[in-house]
């Protein structure tokens, strides 16, 4: 079983598009979508947006559902300038960037029992870059930090781009990647560029959102073509 996750229901209706057949199940307040693809089971689902949401959704794909792999389909602002809008990134490794308890001594991002970055799938990121390679793509890599805020503030995006060399920032990731990591199942987070996390960036996100989430999601099918 691979579960395929996204935050928002638009980042997952070109998927439900394109397999068109599958079986709704209703479990912790949201609805999983059971189908088949290209000789693959597949659970796919959106968790709503926010960080516990996406946990609680991981969760129950790996716990209730049986999933052997996580892929995260999704968009993201940009931090490096070198991204723009459409661009497609994954994660080498994701931090939560509004994680702080920097007043008992700890750097941002930390706390007692876990690491600040926690490092994706290296298998999954390669399967990637050959189906990118392969079908012309420009796929990027690079770290994501996650957290329960919208940035479209010029000066919290050079913060979290300093403080943990971010090159995109987004509200789920991270706390998909600690689920995962926890439970031993490999995952992969690729986000499509959908704004630049500055000034304008929310008007920007509402008009690329659907455009940008088709192109995360067309590339998670042809992953798991892979798989």
């Amino acid at each position: 079983m691979i579960a395929i996750l996204g935050a928002m229901q638009e980042e997952v209706a070109p998927l439900l598009e394109v397999v068109s057949e599958y079986k709704e199940v209703k479990h912790a307040n949201n609805t999983f979508y059971l189908a088949k693809f290209e000789g693959c089971e597949l659970v796919i689902a959106y968790s709503k947006i926010g960080k516990v949401n996406a946990a609680i959704t991981t969760s129950a794909m790996i716990e209730k559902f049986g999933a052997k792999k996580l892929l995260f389909t999704g968009v993201a602002g940009a931090l490096n300038p070198n991204l723009k809008i459409g661009d497609m990134l994954y994660a080498t490794s994701l931090v939560q960037h509004d994680l702080d308890i920097t007043a008992f001594g700890h750097q941002p991002g930390y706390v007692p029992g876990t690491s600040v970055f926690i490092k994706s799938d290296e298998n999954l990121n390669a399967i990637a870059s050959r189906v990118a390679a392969k079908s012309g793509l420009n796929l990027q890599s690079g770290i994501i930090a996650t957290g329960d805020q919208f940035i479209c503030e010029k000066s919290k995006k050079e913060w979290i781009k300093t403080t943990f060399n971010a090159d995109a920032t987004e509200m789920e990731g991270a706390s998909v990647a600690l689920v995962c990591e926890s439970l031993g199942v490999p995952f992969f987070v690729l986000r499509a560029i959908s704004d630049e996390a500055g000034g304008g960036a929310e008007f920007d996100f509402d008009e690329f959102l659907n455009s940008s989430a088709k192109i995360s999601a067309n590339f998670m099918l042809e992953m798991v073509k892979s798989l």
